[in-house]
């Protein structure tokens, strides 16, 4: 059964978040309010929790899952990223966008795509995604939860417990989100490409 917690949006609890970040350590898997929608997040180095991510999305390793991450400093450490890139980046930053970038070593070669080595990141503009990655002092990695069969993102904490209570380990009600995921622009190559209008303005790459 999953726990629930619910968490201010604007002033998050720290002892709630230190418990929360505490599920994430241990291997749990966390569903989690964000800028665009909902996500399913979990530790980055944790082979299993990723595995049973995948599994509840219904997704293979083909598939990105995201880095999120608190800034771009984070970024920098895990994907390969010019002047120009960072430029556009810091501009987008904190935001609505998720970038595919080629990834760095320090990228678990599990996590990022399996032919194209690349891996997706991105900074969300969401205090309580903010004050997790603060407690964790790591990335989390995560992805949209949407699940297999549906198509739209699930954005109503109660309906999450109430579809994933044996799937998850714990629902953090930061009140309801967007149903429009973030915008994916891949910056993998040399002129950045949209790969999904969402929420993020696109028309700042040039893109829209």
């Amino acid at each position: 059964m999953s726990q629930f917690y619910q968490i201010h949006p604007d002033n998050p609890q720290p002892r709630s978040i230190k418990m929360a970040a505490d599920i994430i350590k241990s291997g749990g898997i966390v569903a989690i309010p964000t800028d665009s929608c909902y996500a399913l997040v979990c530790r980055l180095d944790d082979k299993s929790a990723a595995d049973r991510l995948r599994q509840i999305r219904g997704i293979d390793e083909r598939h990105h899952l995201t880095l999120l991450c608190r800034d771009l400093s984070e970024v920098a450490s895990y994907a390969k990223v010019d002047n120009r890139q960072y430029r556009l980046l810091k501009a987008a930053t904190p935001g609505s966008f998720t970038f595919i970038l080629p990834a760095t070593k320090e990228v678990p070669r599990r996590l990022s795509h399996p032919s194209r080595k690349t891996i997706g990141l991105r900074v969300p503009d969401n205090r309580i995604v903010h004050a997790l990655l603060e407690e964790l002092g790591q990335p989390l990695l995560g992805s949209t939860l949407i699940l297999p069969g549906d198509e739209d993102p699930l954005t109503d904490p109660d309906e999450i417990c109430h579809r994933l209570k044996s799937q998850v380990d714990l629902v953090i009600d930061g009140g309801a989100c967007s149903l429009v995921p973030t915008t994916v622009i891949d910056m993998s190559s040399d002129e950045p490409s949209l790969v999904r209008q969402g929420r993020g303005d696109a028309s700042m790459f040039g893109l829209a």
